[in-house]
């Protein structure tokens, strides 16, 4: 084992990366929501579809989760900090 192996942490266990998972996708959800219930769309119309994909992920999980769940196609990096669910 090498010196630059003892300094690397361990990766994320997989109970980690489905818990962050399910908090992303719950946060993606409530800030859609959100935008969607935005003042201006009457209250009459059909409402209007969020135009958010892409959003910070949660803070409470370390960047090493988030390069993880990119590595594995779970997620896909929008660049500048931000993540979006990968096309279906």
């Amino acid at each position: 084992m090498s010196s630059s192996d003892a300094s690397q942490p361990p990766p994320p266990s997989p109970k980690e990366l489905k818990a962050a998972l399910k908090a992303f996708k719950k946060r993606l959800k409530l800030t859609c929501l959100d935008d969607q219930s935005r003042i201006g769309v009457g209250p009459m119309s059909s409402g209007r579809k969020s135009g958010i994909v892409a959003i910070m992920p949660p803070d409470q999980y370390p960047r090493a989760v988030w390069d993880e769940l990119v590595r594995q196609g779970r997620l896909k990096n929008a660049g500048s900090g931000l993540y979006e669910l990968p096309p279906t």
